[in-house]
């Protein structure tokens, strides 16, 4: 794992993979790995929050973990599991290969480490340093919070047929949120905290021109001016800095230099979702699209 000495530092490991951080990001993001704190962000979709955990892995060097939270997960597919058709044909095979085999003998070894399935948190556990995102944690329940901060607590975990596993180095966590719902507060208080906004028109023309090199200038402006713009309509989904990207990147590959009004109502599609929001957008293409 590749050693930070200042928030600068990190701001610039983070440039170099095609992340710009602001000050106050590079600075929390540092404190996390400076104290070994949990990092919890939050902000509308499409702003970053996920491609921050992939850009800290890349410029520490470590593998990235990612837990998709969704309505309904519990502590067994965040941890752990057991390979039960592959512990059923050990058991079949010990049947029919050492019929006096001792009962406890036979239990014992069906619940040996190379039946066991290691889930995100489990792997980044044993795997740290490893960057472990918990993607929309907004999503889950409370008995899941109350899981993942006991966890968090310790670096720790107790398998009962194997005994603890504890990270040898605390994982790098980061948990993002939607903020669909409030998370608890417990959970918070075990956390840093970072809220991320939508960038200034500066700073989202500059996330363009460093993620999509090929695409000119100008028509960078155009797009992100234009984005900025439709954040303002009062859309259903109003588009994030990930909307901008993929629109700018279609708009590349059809060798577009200069958006007019057709090729943008022709490409919608790339940064807007619902058909309400398309119908409204179209209708205000050329004041959008006015310098």
């Amino acid at each position: 794992m590749r050693a930070v000495g200042s928030a600068g530092e990190l701001a610039g490991c983070l440039r170099a993979t095609g992340y710009l951080a602001g000050e106050g990001l590079a600075t929390v993001g540092y404190l996390t790995l400076a104290l070994h704190r949990p990092l919890l962000l939050e902000g509308e979709p499409g702003t970053g929050k996920t491609a921050l955990a992939e850009a800290l892995a890349e410029a520490l060097g470590i593998d990235l973990i990612r837990l998709q939270c969704y309505e309904g997960i519990d502590a067994s597919q965040a941890l752990y599991d057991w390979d039960f058709p592959r512990q059923i044909l050990h058991l079949r095979t010990v049947e029919a290969t050492s019929s006096e085999a001792a009962v406890e003998e036979v239990e014992k070894s069906l619940f040996d480490e190379r039946f066991l399935l290691s889930r995100p948190v489990l792997r980044a556990l044993r795997e740290s340093p490893a960057v472990l995102l918990v993607d929309e944690i907004d999503r889950a329940d409370d008995e899941f919070e109350a899981f993942l901060l006991e966890v968090l607590s310790t670096y720790e975990v107790t398998i009962p047929e194997l005994g603890t596993i504890a990270a040898d180095v605390p994982p790098v966590v980061v948990l993002t949120s939607n903020r669909t719902r409030e998370v608890h507060d417990a959970l918070k208080r075990r956390c840093l905290y970072h809220w991320i906004d939508h960038p200034g028109l500066a700073r989202e023309i500059e996330i363009v021109r460093t993620r999509l090199p090929g695409v000119s200038a100008r028509l960078a402006e155009q797009v992100t001016r234009s984005v900025q713009r439709m954040r303002d309509l009062d859309l259903l989904k109003p588009p994030g800095v990930a909307e901008t990207l993929d629109w700018a990147r279609a708009l590349e590959a059809l060798g577009t230099d200069v958006l007019d009004v057709e090729t943008a109502a022709a490409t919608l599609g790339a940064v807007l979702k619902y058909r309400e929001d398309t119908d409204r957008v179209r209708d205000s293409l050329d004041r959008l699209l006015a310098s």
